[in-house]
């Protein structure tokens, strides 16, 4: 799996949705959905193309199980964590106010090991972070 074209297509769409989604807000005059456009944004675009950058310019073994566990919780916890959000906030299907919750918080979970992971990692392959 090339990590850096998944991290950087993935980021894109999450960009193209932020980007609707603000563009939608500032054209309705309602700002209803902020958090979660800022959550696209933040997590899903700048995280993520965040992470392709550095797995381009730090050359991580792509062997590595622990670069496999990044890239697969950060994808799962970015989506788990942007759809819950919404699913939360915007509560589209009546009585799922449980589940919604439910999805939101496992998604943020998740996506914090993600991040918890990319530390591990760059403590741990250290070696291979340098300006050389």
């Amino acid at each position: 799996m090339d990590r850096t074209r998944f991290f950087v297509r993935v980021a894109a769409l999450y960009a193209l949705l932020g980007a609707y989604i603000g563009s939608h807000m500032a054209g309705a005059g309602g700002y209803e959905l902020k958090t979660v456009h800022a959550h696209i944004l933040v997590v899903g675009w700048l995280s993520l193309f965040s992470f392709g950058i550095f797995y381009k310019v730090f050359n991580i073994p792509k062997n590595s199980k622990l670069s496999l566990v990044h890239v697969w919780t950060s994808f799962i916890g970015s989506l788990g964590l942007t759809t819950g959000m919404w699913l939360y906030y915007v509560q589209p299907i009546e009585g799922m106010e449980t589940f919604s919750m439910i999805f939101f918080i496992v998604g943020g979970s998740i996506m914090l090991l993600a991040f918890f992971t990319f530390a591990l990692l760059v403590f741990t392959k250290g070696e291979w972070i340098t300006e050389d």
